[in-house]
């Protein structure tokens, strides 16, 4: 319950019990929470101090309003920005998230030729091309392709990739992935293998995010091609 001759303001208790519920997993996304009419009477507060507690939730993301249905529970957005180097797994793990993996395609392919620029492959080397959904939670929110040059890591082909790819590469390759340049970012739309693997609807928008990414040496380590459900990230420039 809360507590009237607190300090704090009723509506900030409120809200930091509701926000509460929805981290440690108690309000699931999706989940409906009660009206402002039974938030009200539960809490023996003013329909105001209830209605000012959700509008902050809800603008802060938390919460989701759906027009003459009531007020949900949003999906958690993972929040990174633009130009920086973090790995998804430190990504979800900033957030309150666990990062997993299914890899869906491992396999050896001939490079574009801008992806050998790009990864300045030696004349007659091939791609390593790994792709996989990756989860946030129980929720598919990218499709991962990762081209990697097969001369200097072949060896992924052999290796269980459903966890961290670069957990591999520092601890069995002794390389180090530092910084990534030359990264853009677009919306598409989803095409049929995204809304397949992504279980999402054809035509949603996704971002498209590629990228580069080099060692503590300036040498490339691979290049990242990745799809992102819209409503899953939330991108910032500072």
């Amino acid at each position: 319950m809360l507590k009237q001759d607190n300090q704090i303001p009723l509506y900030i208790q409120l809200k930091e019990s509701i926000r509460s519920s929805i981290i440690n997993g108690q309000l699931k996304y999706g989940d409906q929470i009660p009206t402002e009419l039974e938030l009200s009477e539960e809490y023996k507060i003013s329909r105001i101090t209830v209605r000012k507690a959700i509008l902050e939730l809800v603008e802060e993301g938390y919460l989701v309003k759906k027009q003459g249905k009531g007020t949900f529970v949003n999906k958690r957005k993972i929040e990174r920005k633009i130009v920086h180097f973090l790995s998804f797994s430190d990504a979800c793990k900033a957030n309150g998230l666990t990062a997993s993996s299914k890899v869906t395609k491992k396999e050896i392919i001939q490079p574009t030729p801008n992806d050998q620029k790009l990864l300045q492959l030696d004349d007659g080397d091939a791609c390593v091309f790994i792709q996989r959904v990756r989860y946030a939670g129980d929720s598919p929110i990218m499709l991962e392709n990762n081209y990697f040059s097969y001369k200097d890591f072949h060896s992924l082909l052999n290796e269980n990739l459903e966890g961290s790819v670069y957990k591999i590469l520092r601890e069995k390759l002794n390389v180090k992935p530092f910084g990534a340049r030359g990264t853009t970012l677009e919306i598409v739309r989803a095409t049929e293998e995204e809304v397949n693997l992504l279980h999402t609807s054809s035509g949603e928008p996704l971002f498209y995010m590629e990228t580069t990414v080099f060692d503590e040496n300036s040498r490339p380590v691979h290049i990242g091609k990745q799809y992102i459900l819209g409503d899953s990230y939330k991108f910032y420039l500072q």
